[in-house]
């Protein structure tokens, strides 16, 4: 006779995968993972596939990936007949996209730099910087 798998409950499954149990109901919530299973008190249940799922979730986050794409993948993921030219193409899409906000946190670093250049950093009250911020139409 078969034995199930061991069942998890959400925070052995928040340690194994990373992600906070805060964060899992949040997910289930909006759908990106299936509702846990639950036992008769209404806890939930995790497997050890909701927990590589949860991983799964867990790594595209750090690498930056919305919730949106990252729904995409795991249907990609999921998906074995798939193309992995659809995953690469996400990927690539993703990369622009994180070239793009390097770009613009450069320019913004760029900016901050000149604008810390120009501050005295002494006793006086006059401060470059403030009146930079304040300045009207200044806008990027």
């Amino acid at each position: 006779m078969q034995q199930d798998a061991p069942q998890l409950n959400i925070g052995d499954a928040a340690r194994a995968s990373g992600v906070s149990a805060k964060m899992i109901r949040h997910y289930e919530s909006i759908g990106l993972v299936r509702q846990a299973r639950r036992t008769q008190a209404g806890y939930r249940l995790y497997s050890g596939e909701d927990v590589r799922v949860l991983q799964f979730v867990h790594r595209a986050r750090v690498l930056g990936f919305s919730l949106e794409q990252i729904g995409t993948l795991l249907g990609l993921w999921h998906d074995k007949d798939r193309a992995s030219a659809d995953v690469r193409l996400l990927t690539r899409s993703h990369i622009e996209e994180l070239d793009r906000k390097i770009a613009e946190m450069q320019a913004m670093r760029r900016t901050l730099e000149t604008l810390a250049a120009s501050c005295h950093g002494d006793a006086r009250s006059s401060c470059p910087i403030l009146d930079d911020l304040a300045a009207p139409g200044v806008c990027s």
